[in-house]
Parts: structure tokens; sequence; C-alpha cells
């Protein structure tokens, strides 16, 4: 069996299509189809088949993946790892969800882009979940999420502060002055909400239900449409302190006196457990710890850097 043919294997899980296959690779087609047929005749069974002008794997080939997943990644740790080579260089993909991209690792990622330009960073965004599921699966290389802290056997975590949660509403809301505001007096109150699967719209929900607020909601994919709202009177959101720190100080949003449930949300950091970390993610991953970890160390002393929960 060789590499090659498990990497076109890999790429043709991906695409579904040998004509995008043979593109990304450079390959005739029919180099691709050959490939393929020679890893089903050594594994003697089919590992791709055709259902009308479509391909999909079979059970054979999703099980197949998984192997080819691990085989192709541990074959390029052991080209970085065994020339010993200390120097960050290569390619570092990382996710994160939204507001941790913009409001927190932008000064990591031009700091770590001026100290070491020989790293190429990949950076994709999306839901902690599915981050979490990426690292697992070696899509990623590590991952930043904000949510309560979690377990995952397959991961180690590193938590780097907690990130205060607020329950906003414009200056003139009926709601801005009340001493005391509790989860029942939302009912009835439209509220802008992130995308499903995300951890503080699940919590923020959550305690309202239990409440008994019924709430029409207005979903959004982006943290600046939902203070746009906000600011406009069309509903209460619930926020990260650090997405809305402008807009408090210039008076367009004002933080509702919460006595509802306190949402325990953190950032923390995520890698694959017993992965071998390259020089350019170990290298990241100090320069994050340095710039967040150490600079917000006083504000949360309480929460306790945790390693492989």
């Amino acid at each position: 069996m060789e590499l090659r043919h498990l990497r076109t294997f890999k790429i043709l899980a991906e695409e579904l299509s040998y004509t995008r296959t043979a593109e990304r690779l450079s390959y005739a087609q029919s180099s691709v189809t050959t490939q393929i047929q020679t890893l089903e005749h050594e594994f003697g069974v089919q590992l791709i088949e055709r259902i009308g002008k479509r391909i999909r794997l079979t059970e054979a080939g999703v099980r197949l993946l998984k192997y080819a997943d691990d085989i192709l990644r541990l074959t390029e740790e052991a080209y970085r790892a065994v020339p010993g080579n200390p120097e960050p260089r290569g390619t570092l993909t990382i996710g994160a969800v939204e507001s941790l991209c913009t409001y927190r690792l932008a000064p990591v990622f031009m700091a770590f882009r001026a100290r070491y330009p020989q790293v190429e960073l990949v950076f994709r965004t999306s839901i902690c979940a599915d981050l979490r599921k990426q690292v697992a699966q070696g899509h990623l290389d590590l991952a930043f999420t904000l949510e309560e802290c979690c377990r995952d056997d397959r991961l180690s975590f590193e938590t780097l502060r907690s990130e205060p949660m607020l329950v906003l509403v414009c200056p003139h809301h009926r709601l801005a002055e009340k001493q005391g505001v509790e989860p029942h007096d939302l009912d009835g109150e439209t509220i802008l909400v992130t995308e499903p699967g995300c951890s503080y719209r699940t919590m923020w929900e959550q305690a309202l239900s239990t409440a008994g607020s019924v709430n029409p909601k207005i979903e959004f994919a982006s943290i600046e449409a939902i203070k746009q709202f906000t600011m406009a009177g069309l509903g209460v959101t619930l926020l990260p302190e650090m997405a809305v720190k402008a807009e408090m100080e210039s008076g367009l949003l004002q933080p509702l006196t919460w006595n509802g449930p306190q949402f325990a949300v953190v950032t923390q950091m995520c890698w694959r457990r017993n992965k071998w970390l390259t020089p350019a993610q170990r290298a990241f991953m100090d320069l994050t710890k340095e710039l967040l970890l150490d600079t917000y160390k006083s504000a949360d002393e309480s929460h306790e850097t945790v390693l492989d929960r």
C-alpha cells in the first residue's frame, strides 16, 4: 500500500468527484481511478460506489478513511519531527469562534506573524462543538472555544481566562433602569441570538425556559449584526463583555442588572491529546498564553489553568 494512494483516496473522500480530485492532485482522471482500484484490490473490498451520477464511500471506505487520516497525519508528523529542526515553520491551522477571532486573537496573530514569518497560518471559524470535533479528527492543529469548561477524552484543554457575559438592551428599553432583572422579566421580549450550537446561546435559552419565559427570537450569524439590532431597540441579547465594550462606553448599549443564572463562560485552548506538537504549534500556544493568560492573570486568579482534564 502506497501513501500516495491513501492521499488520493482521502481527497476523493472529501471531493466525492474524480474530476475535482484529479484537478487538486494535478493527475489525469484515469490515474485517480487506477489508484483507487489498486487500493480496492489490496483490501479485497469495494471502497467507492456510484449512485446515479454521484459517488460515495462504502462502509469499508468509511472505515478506511479513519485509518488513512491517521496514517497520513502521523507520516507528516514524522517528517517534521525526525529532522529535529526547532525553528517554527510549515503550516498551522487554527480554529476559533467569531468573537474570539475578532476581540481576542487578532493581536496574537499579528505578533506571531512578526515573530515567525516562516509559518503559514490558516484560520477557520465555527461553533465550539464543531471546532472540538475538527481538532479531534486532525483537521485543526489548535482551537479556541468560548464555553463552559468542558471535557473530551480525545483532547487536552487549557483555560486562558473567564469571560463575563452581559444581558444587553438599548438605553431606552423598558428594563434599562430596572434594579434587578429576573429571567421572567423578559417574558415576551424578542431575544437576538447567535446561530444554533453556540454555547452561550444554549445556556441563555435554558435559563429563560426554566423560568417559564416565552421569547420570540431572531437568529444571526454575526455578532456585529446582533449589536446593531439591539442598539436599534429590536430585542434583548446576551453577548461577551469583550465584544461590547466600545458600544457601552459610547452609551449605545446598556447592560441589565441581571439577577438570573450566571453564565460560567471561559476562553479555552484545545489540542489533540497525545499528539506530537510541532515547534510552530508550541510557539503559538506559548505566545497566546503570554499575551492573553498573563495579561489577565490578576483578574482571573480564581480560574486555574487546567491541563488534560
